[in-house]
């Protein structure tokens, strides 16, 4: 009778250990799936914000153009 109540404590307990490695594993794999939306919206922000100073430069770039067409037009002389 004791050997029955020992083999359905360990069965018992082998199931519970499975759970339980079950869920860290789903816990893991929650973890996992946020810290890959976290950086996804990093990796866009990112790639937002160089798109933005792209479009800086390039503004900035017909800006100092004029600039020097028009210190042509004035004949001032500038000096780099």
């Amino acid at each position: 009778m004791n050997k029955d109540f020992s083999e359905l404590i360990e069965y018992l307990d082998e199931k519970f250990a499975e759970t339980a490695k079950q869920k860290d594993l789903d816990e893991l794999k929650q973890r996992v799936d946020n810290l890959v939306t976290s950086i996804d919206k990093l990796t866009k922000s990112i790639t937002d914000y160089h798109e933005e100073q792209l479009a800086i430069s390039a503004k900035i770039d017909i800006h100092e153009k004029w600039i020097k067409q028009l210190a042509q037009k004035v004949g001032i002389n500038l000096q780099e």
